[in-house]
């Protein structure tokens, strides 16, 4: 059977017009929703009907891809620029704000001008000073040499000390020049900070002082004192206090003084206590004693160390 369409067999009809649109715009609306949200689209409205609105030409859209159609045709492009002139308009002008041009001036440098250090020191006010001679005979016309001081931190050339600081001195067409000084703080009243420029000789001399440093409180003690001897004039230090006693014991109550010696005996000082070790028997009483006393055995000598128990005394006789 012959076929009245050009398709393939299986494939169905070929496509109308009608059809081919619906698939370009379905395309299209794939394509734009790949690179375009419509989140961020101010415009873009979905109402209760399930369809779209643009809420800037008030039109309706039965789904994206016609909005995204009607984004780009003449009417909503032309809304948008109406909107944007009227809100420029309504805008307050606001300064634009000021910006400081500062021009850099390029010049050749023609090298290093000469210069003179001279280190002073006042004995009265015991200041130590510096003495900068900076000579400069080709320098332009109407113009005077410059000069500042700059933190170890703000140059880039050498590692950052904050023990010292620079003097820079700049005059053109000289190279800038500079001083490595004691960051110190710098006595900078009328008589002894000054720099004058002399146009006759071009010669520009800076003189500075430096403040004398304030005695440290936390300076050990001199030798002298360390000796205990002071020095003449000079009130000695406070004594010491004795320390305290030490904490008694938790253990045995302290011992209080020790009991007197007992007092002599009638019959003159103890005898002393034989080598032996053993005790004599005392003597047989003499004259009227007592009959019937009987003298006790010796005593036997104090044991020496530990022996055990101590066996019990003999009975009397």
């Amino acid at each position: 059977m012959d076929r009245e369409w050009g398709s393939k067999p299986g494939s169905g009809g070929a496509a109308s017009a009608q059809n081919e649109a619906i698939d370009r715009r379905e395309r299209l609306r794939r394509l734009a929703l790949e690179t375009i949200d419509l989140a961020k689209d101010p415009y873009f409205m979905r109402n209760h009907l399930g369809s779209y609105e643009c809420k800037l030409c008030l039109t309706l859209h039965n789904n994206e891809g016609n909005y995204l159609a009607h984004t780009q045709g003449k009417r909503h492009q032309t809304n948008l620029a109406k909107r944007a002139a009227r809100e420029a308009k309504d805008a307050p002008a606001q300064p634009l704000p000021h910006k400081r041009t500062v021009s850099l001036r390029k010049s050749v440098k023609i090298g290093r001008p000469g210069y003179r250090v001279t280190k002073q020191y006042d004995p009265e006010t015991k200041q130590r000073s510096l003495l900068f001679q900076i000579e400069y005979p080709e320098i332009e016309d109407l113009t005077k040499p410059r000069h500042r001081f700059m933190s170890s931190y703000e140059q880039k050339v050498e590692s950052f000390d904050k023990r010292y600081q620079y003097l820079l001195f700049a005059a053109e067409p000289y190279e800038t020049i500079s001083f490595k000084v004691p960051s110190t703080e710098i006595d900078k009243s009328t008589p002894k900070f000054f720099s004058h420029w002399d146009p006759d000789s071009k010669m520009f001399t800076l003189q500075l002082y430096f403040k004398v440093k304030p005695p440290e409180t936390n300076k050990p003690p001199s030798a002298a004192v360390t000796n205990g001897t002071s020095a003449p004039g000079v009130p000695p230090p406070p004594s010491q206090a004795p320390p305290p006693p030490p904490p008694a014991s938790m253990g045995n109550p302290p011992r209080g003084p020790l009991p007197p010696p007992p007092p002599p005996m009638g019959n003159g000082p103890p005898r002393p206590m034989p080598p032996g070790g053993n005790f004599s028997a005392p003597p047989p009483p003499v004259g009227g004693g007592m009959p019937n006393f009987t003298p006790r055995p010796p005593i036997p000598p104090p044991p020496q160390g530990f022996q055990g128990l101590r066996p019990p005394p003999p009975p009397p006789q």
